[in-house]
């Protein structure tokens, strides 16, 4: 069995092995398609094939659609050619679910993959046909929250970026200068409308994306290799548009166990290619049940109404921005970094495992349901109550879902400013409740101090996870060891991090936070084993 059109002729052979085949006549819609497209998608990874691409599938499956996807690849172009070209586009989606089930889909619904290269003459060309095409609606995205920057962190412009704001748009080399070069081909089409939709895990997406293209369509016109009609139609609403969204749904790094499921039912061809960029892409990938996409309804050339049925949420940009904050301040993210930062120091490889231990479910209901909602933005469209009580009783206890800690606790110290800092704030701002009503976010904080020793609770040294201010934060607590009595020592060491706004949100000895954060830290570094001493005693 092999997962291509080829292999795909002996439908029975796949379905009596409990697979889910595309219903649609593949060719048709890849005719159609071609010949008249209407949603195109930047990045064809792990979250685009078990989301989107599925939302697609099911809806031509039911006939309510004869279009299906074309995805795009402006990075990484091994993961076209050496993933979407062998296998002619299928993927397959293993869907994890809480009561045990498996639940496998040959996903068929992408009919077209291209390289984002202004060297590839075809693909390139093929890419600004597209682009030209009245029946485009809607340009999506999920290629990182980074992959919007057009500088670095010390504000320098990325490679390529310099260049491709001199020189003409088509002959651009950098992501977001492809990504606007291609605009502009619609542009020169005739001022045609489109919406250019981020769905990247990023706050307010759209506007990132919006600010790159910006960048470029003011620097083009500036230096006179555009069309000075290209700012404005960039910047009318009428035309161009730049949505935000919320996307959730977890899919972790293909799994072994699940590989070998499929190599148990005959799937040839399923070892995963690791490129030479490091992108890790396999044939398949798994991932949750559970999947939330709300979309702000912002689309200048009309959008298949029909994407509802498959399950998007359209809305205001208002209430796109409250789902945002509900899942990001209170209702998700927090409780993930929660069990990252503790699962790291405990030993723990899984999330779903952590789910098990007394103290860190008590830690996360209690952040969420205590300390969270109190204060969460209730978005409408989705009860912050319910969100919580899924996630915590179906998402993170899903003992098929292989996602870890270590994967979590990336860059934790970009996140904690908007998953705790926010509630912090609110709390400040609230007549009817204080900042010293908080008393488990202080001790995640302090866990984190404890996580940057790089030493679990047992004594162990661990790898920390990448974070960008692991040069900058670690050496702080560098010169503290289990066993540390000099408490000015350990009050002066960490008060460089405690006092920062930008890892926070908030200066933690300005809100009065950072005596008890301290506290907790010198209780966790006591010796072996206080880790979970201090969890014991506090939650």
């Amino acid at each position: 069995m092999k997962l291509n059109e080829q292999g795909l002729l002996d439908r029975k052979q796949w379905e009596e092995k409990g697979y889910v085949l595309p219903q649609f006549d593949r060719d048709l819609v890849t005719e159609k398609t071609k010949e008249k497209p209407f949603w195109i998608h930047f990045g064809p990874g792990n979250i685009f094939r078990a989301f989107q691409a599925n939302v697609v599938q099911n809806l031509l499956n039911k006939g309510l659609l004869d279009r299906g996807l074309v995805v795009a690849e402006g990075y990484d172009y091994e993961i076209v050619q050496k993933m979407n070209h062998p296998h002619d586009d299928y993927n397959l989606l293993v869907t994890l679910k809480a009561d045990g089930n498996v639940e496998k889909t040959v996903i068929g619904s992408v009919v077209e993959s291209l390289t984002v290269d202004s060297s590839n003459e075809s693909d390139w060309n093929r890419l600004k046909e597209i682009f030209a095409k009245d029946s485009l609606q809607i340009v999506s995205f999920t290629i990182t929250e980074k992959g919007y920057s057009l500088v670095n962190g010390k504000g320098e412009y990325l490679p390529g970026v310099p260049e491709d704001m001199k020189s003409a748009p088509y002959k651009a080399t950098s992501y977001m200068g492809k990504v606007a070069a291609l605009l502009y081909a619609r542009y020169e089409a005739g001022k045609k409308p489109i919406a250019m939709v981020s769905m990247d895990n990023c706050s307010h997406n759209g506007d990132k994306l919006y600010g790159a293209i910006n960048t470029f369509a003011e620097k083009w016109v500036e230096n006179g290799v555009a069309d000075a009609g290209f700012k404005d139609y960039v910047n009318d609403k009428n035309k161009v548009t730049f949505p935000w969204t919320m996307i959730d749904k977890i899919t972790p790094r293909p799994d072994t166990a699940v590989e070998k499921i499929l190599e148990a039912d005959g799937l040839e061809e399923l070892d995963p290619v690791v490129t030479s960029k490091n992108t890790w892409v396999a044939p398949f990938v798994n991932a949750e049940e559970t999947e939330y996409l709300v979309i702000e309804d912002a689309f200048p050339n009309g959008k298949p109404e029909v994407l509802a049925e498959g399950g998007l949420m359209f809305t205001a940009r208002e209430t796109v921005d409250k789902v945002e904050r509900m899942k990001v301040c209170t209702c998700l993210n927090p409780l993930h970094t929660c069990l990252a930062i503790f699962g790291c120091l405990l030993g723990y490889e899984k999330i779903c495992d952590e789910m098990k231990d007394e103290q860190l479910k008590k830690l996360v209901e209690r952040v969420g349901y205590e300390e969270g909602l109190p204060v969460v933005v209730n978005p409408g469209i989705i009860k912050p109550k319910e969100f919580i009580d899924t996630v915590l009783n179906v998402r993170f206890p899903n003992p098929f879902m292989p996602d870890t800690p270590q994967r979590i606790a990336t860059d934790t110290s970009q996140k904690l400013a908007i998953r705790f800092g926010e509630t912090i704030k609110a709390y400040e701002a609230s007549a009817d409740l204080k900042v010293d009503d908080l008393k488990l976010i202080p001790l995640v904080f302090a866990g984190w101090l404890r996580y940057l020793m790089g030493i679990d609770d047992k004594g162990n040294k661990f790898e920390l996870s990448p974070d960008p201010l692991l040069d900058e934060v670690c050496p702080c607590v560098s010169g503290i060891v289990l066993g540390e009595k000099d408490v000015a020592k350990i009050e002066d060491a960490v008060r460089t991090i405690l006092s920062d706004v930008k890892i926070f949100g908030v200066d933690l000895y300005e809100v009065g936070m950072a005596e008890t954060v301290v506290k907790h830290f010198i209780e966790m570094i006591s010796g072996v084993g206080a880790v979970r001493e201090t969890l014991i005693k506090y939650v």
